[in-house]
């Protein structure tokens, strides 16, 4: 192995880029793919991105996690394609040439050409592609980008036509009407979410207006209150709340009865009180009830079933009157609620009497030709013409604009081709879900089932230009359809070649009737398709199925592995689910990991234009990739919760993860290259297999290490990220903090060179196996420690990349040992904090720790194979056992509230008591049985807190013994001071000293010096005594003698000498010198 620089010196970032650099050089992800290529297949679906923008950290988040699951399904035995894939058609892609040539109206596009529109959209798809292939392999991620897939290749568009022939063929699709937020400047309708970009405080007249109950016997009327009163030409039914209370009022004024809801009576003009209650009713009994319309435009048409009362539960009781009135071509519920209730039905039958402008159409006699929220005050005096206005006024609230033109929007209903899902689609969607495993399962079972469940049909068109035209082409009297499922479809039914499916392509395609000629030709619909559609249609169209690819697909669906965040539930993994279920009655993938949202500091969006978060390529080329892969995995945005991003979060990885881990290979590395500047040869570490040791410690770290390895693989393969790094992070801060701190001596070679050759070899293989088991999640510096621990071993794989997973030996995990280990280092925290509380630092050496614990087993480790290391690291000279946990304890038992309260209710009251009043004997029972009946209520371990009271021994003061407890172990210090605990107390002052110095000058370990020291104190005496009564001690701790002044050769070269006053009352002066060679 080669030399290693110090931690401080070792830059991450710089050290990936070399790793960057190797993985080119040896061609690493496509070896890979080639030397796993004969193993089963583990697909992976990768969702696809815009390229419309540089990635974020989102993207960085998503790609690290579906990196680690793939990498390690790589390490275990299964053949992983990886290819990357765009989203191109649709709105970003249409925004971005918009923007670019000042497009606002959709005319301009027909005036410009949709052939120059489209090839414009191309043009800027990838624009970011390089940026993106930059910033994701500079992440760590392999996957191809030379072979990757996008939604406007011809194959890809194809596939996604064979998956919309299928759903035509199953009778799944259907032409309708959908209401849909819609531009009147654009004469255009926009998603729900282009609606929300951009929205104004508004000032909009509202109306509340009667509609006379017919035959009722009062005279009765029904109030309903609407906010955009210029709808009120096209009611066709009244909504109420069957759950809600509804009141027939007289007002005692006027003698006009009113219904409306009972929590809605003070809505009405005068005061509560100036209406007489003559009759109350639940909503439901309201339904069917007829009504007079309040104007005629509809009658004709709708008499027989329009102008009754319906219910639904989107009514609510916070605002109006109780009673919404239903327009069904400008409302979503509106049209959903008349639909449920068979006012009008599905297809294309429904009147839509406002126009593209936004103006009545001739149906609307009286306001014909008029811009609808123009013509609002207008209907409201028509209303109050007829008597039928009960009050008006105005309001302010926020309402939305086209973010194009700035002309307000209006819902309205628009031809549309959907998708059967409600009834035909909706129990399978259910069963199947039910067959999928989600991480975290709550948004699973709760998030993503509660949409399943209130799932509708899914509007599959746009009315757009870039983007996937619809396969459908219809005779003029719309009486023969015909669906293409693939090019060669077309092309014989047309006889025209295609080379491009897009729109200004196939557009001017016709087909013949398969009727008599003089019924002309079919042309295609010129809607293109909902781009959820295409991202759906990905595990199908990406390998081109079914034209390429059959048995691979057929062989391997569904999929293993999709990952994305939680805004995808009802995204792509809900248009995943729906078009494999309408396709196959299958999910589309097995298991799923749904992540949460990256937030700024400040729990805000990260928004580019606000500049709230440091660039993701800063901080990798600040930090490192694999220390942004930690913190990322390493928060609570693995379990589908938001993570407010803090740059110092990633340097704090770095410092409390990578450098300790660095530190411990460093140590191996020093170690290793001493032995063999001593003559030993380059270190052959011992073979794991034929790797044998009688030390504590080391079968502790190797049965750690195997444990290690078995968590992962069992975490791993439920895909719990989450609690896998905690884990990891715990077993290095283990390896660190407990092997490498307290095996020192041993791994420097103070305990004899076979010892020494088994400590080194132990933790050669503990960090190789450990970094196995870390590189799906740190590929870069696992693979560089990896380059240099190989070259111990001959026969090593030429990357670490290529290593399989370790497997799981469990003939060398000893739990016992663990848990004395763990239990050691809980003494020694207690006993820590006792010193700080009495402000003894640990060179202040002490007499005697007592460790009080039940168990016989954990007290032989502890006084045995362990003793030596809590003696060392607490610096006490002798350590006593004790088993009777009630000589320095008194025992009290307290009840859990926060888990008994909600179990026992009023019975807690005594239970408590009763808890209380337990005897010493009575807790030591409990404890020993489990569980324990009180007041009829059995109590087990989790219920009640048992807490040890330390009992001083008598005579004795707080400053002379003092305890400390964790519930399981008590730890008691001597902390007297005794004239015998002086001289190893101070020895412990010099080579700490010397360590300082030696680390000042720049010295490694490996640096041979020769140490000396100087009494500057009048009297030398007790320095020498010091000296000669812990001269072991010394020589053991700084591997050399410390040495007089005096016999320092006049020739030496002083590296580095430094004095120190008052120290432990003695004052010194320490030299480190090499020796030189003299010439006469």
């Amino acid at each position: 192995m080669e030399e290693v620089v110090e931690g401080k010196d070792f830059s991450f970032p710089l050290e990936e880029e070399k790793v960057l650099s190797f993985w080119t050089q040896i061609d690493a992800f496509k070896t890979q793919l080639k030397r796993t290529e004969h193993l089963p297949e583990f697909i992976f679906y990768d969702g696809p991105p815009f390229a419309t923008g540089l990635p974020h950290y989102g993207h960085i988040l998503a790609s690290t996690l579906k990196d680690i699951v793939t990498r390690y399904q790589s390490m275990t035995g299964h053949h992983v394609t990886r290819r990357f894939g765009w989203d191109c058609h649709g709105l970003p892609i249409e925004t971005e040439i918009e923007k670019k040539l000042g497009i606002t109206r959709r005319a301009q596009v027909v005036e410009m050409g949709i052939d120059n529109y489209n090839e414009e959209c191309r043009s800027v798809v990838t624009s970011f592609v390089e940026e993106w292939e930059k910033v994701i392999t500079r992440s760590g991620r392999w996957i191809d980008f030379k072979k990757d897939y996008k939604t406007m290749d011809l194959d890809f568009m194809e596939s996604v036509w064979w998956v919309f022939g299928q759903l035509f063929d199953k009778n799944l699709v259907y032409k309708g009407f959908k209401v849909m937020p819609f531009s009147t400047g654009l004469k255009t309708p926009l998603s729900n979410s282009e609606a929300k970009y951009k929205c104004k405080d508004v000032s909009d007249p509202d109306a509340m207006v009667t509609f006379p109950v017919i035959g009722d016997e009062d005279n009765a009327a029904f109030v309903a209150w609407t906010t955009t009163p210029w709808t009120l030409p096209c009611n066709l039914a009244l909504c109420v709340n069957a759950k809600f209370v509804y009141l027939k009022v007289r007002n005692k004024h006027n003698g006009r009865v009113y219904i409306v809801a009972e929590s809605r009576l003070s809505a009405l003009p005068a005061a509560a009180d100036s209406y007489e209650i003559l009759e109350k009713f639940d909503g439901a009994s309201l339904v069917g009830k007829k009504y007079e319309p309040l104007f005629d435009y509809f009658f004709s048409d709708f008499s027989s079933v329009a102008f009754r009362v319906v219910a639904d539960n989107y009514v609510k009781d916070d605002s109006g009157t109780g009673i919404v009135h239903l327009a069904p071509a400008f409302g979503e519920d509106d049209y959903r609620v008349c639909l449920d209730n068979n006012i009008i039905e599905k297809g294309e039958g429904l009147v839509v009497a406002v126009d593209e402008d936004g103006l009545f159409t001739e149906r609307i006699t009286h306001f014909f030709g008029r811009y609808v929220r123009d013509a609002e005050k207008d209907v409201i005096e028509a209303v109050k013409a007829k008597c039928r206005l009960v009050k008006t006024g105005s309001f302010t609230h926020e309402y939305p604009f086209c973010y194009r033109t700035d002309t307000p929007l209006i819902y309205r209903a628009g031809p549309a081709w959907f998708v059967r899902v409600d009834e035909q689609l909706k129990e399978q969607l259910l069963k199947n879900n039910d067959q999928t495993y989600w991480v975290p399962d709550h948004v699973k079972d709760k998030r993503f089932h509660n949409w399943l469940e209130n799932a509708r049909d899914w509007c599959v068109s746009r009315s757009r230009f870039w983007g996937t035209p619809l396969p459908i082409w219809i005779s003029d009297d719309g009486e023969e359809v015909v669906v293409m499922d693939s090019v060669d479809k077309l092309e014989k039914l047309s006889g025209v070649k295609v080379f491009d499916l897009h729109r200004h392509h196939i557009d001017q395609i016709t087909i013949p009737s398969s009727r008599e000629p003089e019924f002309g030709v079919l042309r295609r619909v010129e809607d293109v398709f909902d781009c959820w559609f295409e991202s759906g249609s990905m595990p199908y169209a990406y390998i081109h199925y079914p034209f390429e690819n059959k048995e691979l697909f057929e062989k391997n669906f569904p999929g293993d592995f999709v990952a994305e965040g939680i805004d995808q539930t009802r995204g792509w993994f809900y248009h995943l689910l729906l078009l494999s279920t309408a396709l196959f009655g299958k999910p589309a993938f097995r298991n799923l990991i749904c992540n949460g949202i990256v937030l700024d500091e400040d729990g805000k969006k990260m928004s580019k234009s606000e500049k709230n978060y440091p660039p993701p390529t800063e901080v990798i080329d600040e930090y490192g990739a694999d220390a942004v892969r930690l913190y990322l995995i390493n928060s609570p945005i693995v379990r589908a919760e938001s993570l407010r991003f803090r740059k110092e979060g990633v340097l704090g990885v770095v410092k409390n993860v990578f450098l300790p881990w660095y530190n411990a290979y460093r140590f191996l590395v020093q170690n290793a290259k001493r032995l063999e500047i001593e003559g030993s040869g380059p270190f052959v570490p011992t073979d794991l297999a034929t790797l044998r040791s009688s030390n504590v410690l080391d079968q502790w770290i190797h049965s750690a290490t195997q444990s290690l390895v078995c968590f992962v693989r069992q975490e791993m393969d439920a895909y719990r990220l989450y609690t896998v790094v905690p884990y990891l992070l715990k077993f290095l801060d283990n390896l660190t903090n407990i092997y490498v701190r307290f095996n020192r001596k041993r791994l420097k070679g103070r305990t004899g060179e076979d010892d020494c050759h088994i400590a080194l070899s132990t933790l050669y293989n503990v960090l190789l196996t450990s970094c196995k088991v870390m590189t799906p999640f740190t590929p870069f510096f696992t693979e560089t420690l990896y380059q240099n621990l190989r070259k111990a071993r001959e026969g090593s794989e030429e990357s670490i990349h290529y290593c399989s997973f370790p497997e799981a030996d469990g003939t060398r995990v000893e739990r016992r040992i663990e848990q004395s280990v763990t239990r050691m280092m809980t003494v020694i925290d207690l006993a820590r904090n006792i010193r700080e509380r009495h402000k003894l630092p640990l060179k202040t050496p002490l007499m005697e720790i007592t460790v009080v614990h039940p168990d016989a087993e954990f007290l032989d480790d502890i006084t045995g194979k362990l003793r030596e290391y809590v003696l060392e690291e607490l610096n006490v000279r002798s350590l006593v056992p004790c088993n009777d946990t009630l000589k320095y304890a008194s025992l009290k038992a307290e009840p859990d509230f926060s888990v008994l309260g909600k179990r026992l209710g009023k019975s807690m009251r005594l239970v408590a008591k009763e808890v209380k009043e337990m005897s010493q004997q009575d807790i030591l029972r409990f404890e020993k049985a489990g569980k324990v009946t009180l007041d009829g209520h059995t109590l087990e371990l989790t219920d009640i807190k048992i807490v040890r009271v330390f009992k001083r021994p008598d005579g004795l003061k707080d400053t002379e013994i003092d305890a400390n407890g964790d519930g399981d172990v008590l730890v008691l210090l001597d902390l007297r001071p005794d004239d015998s605990l002086y001289e190893s107390g101070v020895a412990r002052e010099i080579v700490n000293r010397v360590q300082k110095l030696r680390k000042k000058s720049g010295l490694e370990p490996t640096d041979v010096v020769e140490v000396y020291i100087e009494s500057l104190d009048k009297d030398e005496s007790a320095l020498q005594q010091v000296l000669s009564s812990q001269e072991q001690y010394i020589k053991d701790t700084i591997g050399s003698s410390l040495l007089p002044s005096r016999l320092m050769p006049s020739h030496a070269v002083i590296l580095s000498d430094e004095s120190f006053q008052n120290v432990s009352k003695l004052s010194f002066k320490i030299s480190l010198a090499r020796p030189a060679l003299k010439f006469n």
